[in-house]
Parts: structure tokens; sequence; C-alpha cells
């Protein structure tokens, strides 16, 4: 509830004092959530996320008070001061995780449960990317796109060596992230669709996850031992996350990187997109641990042999959304 209520405070808040609250709360709240497993690991990624959330705070109450004190205006959409401008972006990037101060987020997402790990990647991010949006005319847009560049290429480049599916996770999160950043400036609606389509994608992965209990590559090898449909559709949906065409993952990137060329950013749009090559190298990887029936090495993970054949409709209605939705891009079109 304490979730909700913060988010709902940050997004409905013209006041920056009250946005301020709002995210504060949201802080406290999860805070809880990710230390219940008393684990050194989860207490670890509870301080720092902690420490790190606290900081932006600091530095986005900072931000509004400076502004105030030179414009005498504390709303959030009247942010003119150059300097208060930069400290609310180096605030936001440090709560959403941007590049270059991403560093806190895989090793908070590799410390908490799976279901934690869902709130802080897609609920969690809402309210700083809602304040981003707010805030997006008095914004700096060369600043903006190199962070957004840096995060695609560190995304994609730093989540191609890992075996842990949290932290691939983690820096698939940082390489979306930069593509919802560098269309923020010039077609905001668009940041929203690409956030709402990634929580939809984020939530579908983590949950079956969850279900199968899979949490690195080696477990990933015999999850078709236990839910074989699941296990198939998991491909699908990671292989839509990567944004390949048929699926519904292609049609954010699609339609950013046709209004980057719209805006006369054909070498930024041409960057990005490569860019994303790395992170489809290793939702690739990932795919194929999902659908391979005999691991290339031996597994030291036994197999199961009583298989769970029960699945939530809410998985498989979310896979199912994740996979899909591409068909109804033209309707979309019309309310970008």
């Amino acid at each position: 509830m304490s979730l909700l209520l913060g988010t709902t405070i940050t997004v409905s808040s013209n006041h920056w004092m009250m946005a301020w609250t709002g995210l504060e709360i949201n802080t406290l709240a999860i805070i809880p959530l990710i230390s219940k497993s008393h684990h050194p690991r989860a207490i670890e990624a509870a301080t720092k996320y902690f420490l790190t959330q606290a900081a932006a705070s600091t530095l986005l109450l900072f931000s509004s008070m400076t502004n105030a004190w030179f414009t005498g205006q504390w709303d959030i959409t009247q942010l003119t001061h150059p300097t208060s401008c930069l400290l609310l972006t180096t605030a936001v990037s440090i709560k959403l995780g941007l590049t270059p101060f991403h560093f806190w987020f895989p090793e908070v997402l590799q410390g908490s449960s799976m279901t934690t790990g869902l709130l802080l990647a897609t609920l969690m991010k809402f309210p700083p990317t809602a304040l981003l949006i707010l805030t997006s005319p008095s914004l700096n847009p060369t600043l903006l796109t190199t962070m957004a560049i840096a995060s695609a290429a560190l995304g994609g480049w730093m989540g191609l060596n890992q075996t842990q599916i949290r932290k691939v996770l983690a820096f698939s999160s940082i390489s979306h992230l930069g593509w919802m950043t560098i269309i923020l400036l010039y077609n905001p609606k668009l940041t929203l669709l690409t956030f709402y389509l990634y929580c939809l994608m984020t939530s579908a992965i983590f949950l079956a996850l969850n279900t199968t209990k899979i949490t690195n590559l080696a477990t990933m090898m015999t999850a078709w031992t236990k839910i074989p449909p699941l296990t198939t559709t998991l491909m699908l949906a990671l292989l839509s996350l990567a944004g390949l065409p048929p699926l519904t993952g292609f049609l954010p990137k699609w339609l950013i990187i046709q209004e980057l060329t719209k805006q006369e950013m054909t070498p930024v749009a041409t960057t990005i997109a490569l860019l994303s090559l790395l992170g489809l190298f290793f939702y690739l990887r990932l795919a194929y641990c999902a659908t391979i029936t005999l691991p290339p090495n031996s597994s030291n993970h036994m197999k199961h042999w009583q298989t769970n054949k029960s699945v939530h409709i809410l998985i498989t209605t979310l896979i199912s959304l994740s996979i899909l939705l591409l068909p109804l891009s033209p309707m979309i079109f019309t309310t970008t």
C-alpha cells in the first residue's frame, strides 16, 4: 500500500515537496521487501539501495530549492534555472540507474527475490520517469542523448558475460532506459509507451522465472523438465524483450527509430540500433538455454521427474501480450 501511495503522490503532484515526499515513501516501503529474507546479500542490497536513493532524493530536493531560490517557483513544470536542471537530471538518473549512475542497480537486483526484483525493475522506475517527462522541456538534450547512448552501450556490453539471470535483466533494464531517455525530449508519449511495454514484458519474464525457480543459466538449462510449455513461451518473451521484429518488443524500437529519423538524428538512431545488437546476443543465449533439451556440458542440477503443470492465468496473459501485441501497432500509431 505504501508503494502505491508513494507512486501516486509523486505522479499526481505539481509541487516539488510533494514529489519528494512520494519518492521517500517509495524508498522506505521497498527496503523491508528487499531485506525480508535476512540473508547477508539481501541486507547488503537494502543498504546499497537506501544510500543511493537517499543521495538522489537529497540532490532532487536541493535542485528544487535552488530553482525556487532563483525563480520563486515550486511548480514542477517551471524548472528553468540551468543549475537546477543539471542537478535534477543527475538525481533522476541516480534513481533510475542510468549510466554513469548505474552501479547500484545490478547488485541490488541480484540481492533481491524475484518478486521484489520485479517491483524494482518496473514500479519503482515509474515516479522518476514521470518527473523526467514533466520537466522534459527544460532538460539539456545533449546530456540526455549522451547518457542514453552510454546506457544502451553499457547495458548490452555488461550483460554479455553474466550467468545470473537477475543481473542480465538488470543490464537489460539499463539498456531499455537508454531507449526511453533518448526520445524523451521529442516525444514524451513514446517514452511512456516504451515504459509500459517494457513493464509488460519484464513482468512476464520475472513471473515465469519465479514459477520455474530459475536463477542462473545452469538452472535454466534444466527448466524444460518442469513446465515445458512455459519454458518455450519464456524463450519467445525473451526474444520480444530483445526487440525482434515479429514480437511486441520490436514496436517501441521501431517507433523510436522512426521519430529520431524525423528529428534528423539519423546518426543517433543508427548508433543506438547497432548497440541493441549487443543486448540481442545475450537474449539469444538465454533463449537458447531455455529451449535446449540436453546442455552442451554436464549440468550438476538434478532432473525433475515430477513436473508442475499448473501455470497462473496472469503469467499466461502477460506472456501472450508480450509476444502478440505487434498487430495492434496501427491503433498505437494513431494514439501516439
